[in-house]
């Protein structure tokens, strides 16, 4: 899907808005931003994910208002806001535009932020050439044939997506939307110019629209338990797909629930907090993860 200049200009003037408030001091609404914005309550999330890969934000439990981490008030110059505006726009066709220089850009005592756990990128900067090849056959709407896990590929792309810490290509193969691993991808070694193809407006808005890379799948609702000893990290912040806190309990922890389109999704989450979650329902998927927890340990 080709995106233009004022499509880049309009998100990196609502991202320069937004840090601009919240380094003010101001609790943010998604929904009061998406009024003010006239855009889509899912189009305002997602900027705050966006945000929250390279700010500490906090949110207020009860009235679910973000807002930044109070040592960090005022420290972010106006350059420094509007350059990372600029530059997070187009960051999904530039790899070498990587975390780290990001964080340099928009603050220059970026090591406070580097204290951050649990995150973990890949060096997007060894794709950049597939990056460019890629990024061209999108903004000029033609297909592209590659090598995926070895085995040839001819399909219409239509986005470039970080999720969770990798990159992956949306794109339809045999009338299909389908996410590709770029790790996985290897060009032919004999490029050529493929044809043309007219962008489905259906899946344009399907690929805006989802959070996930399961495109297309039904969601499903999890519920989980917490247990006190963490409840604190799920209360800070949500840390699964579309958390909801259910009910706080006596002990201190906390039911939530979790809406998901693929097992994948979560499961990794839940082995990372086990001990301390467990799958209250649906029970098979509770099940589901502690077969293959015995598997492991057996294999161990």
């Amino acid at each position: 899907m080709q995106r233009d200049d004022s499509t880049h200009e309009r998100l990196a003037d609502r991202l320069a808005n937004i840090l601009t408030k919240l380094n003010m001091g101001y609790q943010l609404s998604i929904k009061e931003l998406a009024e003010e914005f006239g855009v889509s309550t899912r189009t305002i999330s997602r900027d705050f994910d966006r945000l929250n890969t390279y700010l500490p934000l906090l949110q207020d439990i009860e009235n679910k208002r973000y807002y930044l981490e109070p040592n960090y008030l005022g420290k972010i110059a106006p350059k420094d806001i509007r350059n990372f505006a600029q530059l997070s726009g187009v960051s999904h066709l530039y790899p070498s535009l990587d975390m780290s220089f990001l964080r340099e850009l928009l603050d220059s005592r970026a090591q406070q932020i580097y204290c951050a756990k649990g995150y973990s990128f890949e060096d997007a900067s060894k794709f950049k050439e597939l990056f460019k090849v890629l990024g061209k056959a999108i903004q000029e709407q033609r297909q592209i044939g590659f090598l995926y896990k070895g085995e040839p590929r001819l399909v219409q792309p239509y986005r470039l997506i970080h999720h969770h810490g990798s990159w992956y290509l949306a794109a339809v193969r045999k009338d299909q939307l389908r996410t590709y691993r770029i790790s996985h991808i290897r060009l032919m070694d004999s490029p050529r110019e493929y044809p043309q193809f007219i962008p489905d407006k259906n899946i344009v808005k399907l690929v805006e629209d989802d959070d996930s890379i399961w495109f297309g799948q039904d969601k499903q609702e999890i519920i989980l338990s917490i247990d006190s000893q963490v409840s604190f990290y799920f209360k800070q912040r949500p840390i699964l797909p579309e958390q909801q806190i259910v009910k706080e309990l006596h002990d201190g922890g906390l039911l939530v629930s979790s809406k998901i389109n693929h097992d994948m999704q979560l499961l990794p989450l839940i082995r990372f907090w086990i001990p301390h979650l467990k799958i209250v329902s649906p029970k098979g998927l509770q099940r589901q993860l502690e077969i293959s927890l015995k598997e492991y340990l057996v294999l161990g």
